[in-house]
């Protein structure tokens, strides 16, 4: 590990340790640890990876306020400091700035195989068994319900619309864990996704059952 992404593991570890909103460090790891698994099967740049995978939540707005040009701003002022070179600057700054998944209705392209191979890592750890978990903990740090059965999921045509949603954590598997299946960029993370996303069908039939008093 070169001396800059020793800092970089450093200082974001410090930055998310403690968070119970499923953007923890080791929601981090994970991101990373795969990230860099499909960097090597696509062949993509593995140092410009994994810093973009480290630092593609230490200043997101789902945990931190702002608009969506904050974590780039952020990102670019650290990077500089840490002595990172303008091209990888640039590069990581432009991954993490299109990364998140920003609603239904809303496209969100990765120019570069090192921005596709980031956001399917970071689209992988918010389904299967992990994504459950981490898709409750996050509505519980919001104090939204479990499940509101008077409530329809909503089709986000905006950002802002998808930001300022507030139904029960059933409704995002409609919203959001469902549809990244279909919007993996590379052929590697369709592979890891499809059994992901058939254990969320799972889970959600038998909530649902169990929710009715059916099972």
């Amino acid at each position: 590990m070169t001396g800059l992404l020793a800092r970089t593991e450093a200082f974001v570890r410090e930055r998310m340790h403690g968070d119970g909103s499923g953007h923890d460090w080791w929601h981090v790891h994970r991101v990373r640890s795969t990230a860099l698994r499909l960097a090597r099967e696509e062949g993509a740049d593995e140092h410009v990876v994994e810093l973009a995978a480290l630092l593609h939540d230490v200043w997101d707005h789902k945990l931190h306020g702002g608009d969506d040009t904050v974590a780039p701003r952020e990102i670019r002022r650290w990077l500089a400091a840490a002595g990172a070179d303008e091209a990888t600057i640039s590069h990581v700054c432009e991954i993490v700035a299109g990364v998140s998944f920003k609603g239904a209705g809303v496209p969100t392209p990765m120019r570069t195989p090192e921005g596709a191979v980031v956001q399917d890592a970071d689209r992988l750890d918010a389904i299967g068994a992990v994504g459950i978990a981490r898709a409750f903990a996050f509505g519980g740090s919001r104090g939204r319900p479990l499940h509101d059965p008077e409530s329809a999921p909503e089709h986000h045509a905006t950002f802002d619309a998808y930001r300022a949603g507030s139904g029960g954590t059933t409704a995002h598997f409609h919203e959001k864990l469902f549809l990244l299946r279909d919007r993996m960029n590379t052929a590697s993370a369709r592979r890891l996704a499809d059994e992901r996303h058939r254990f969320m069908e799972e889970f959600l039939r038998r909530f649902h059952d169990e929710w009715n008093g059916w099972s």
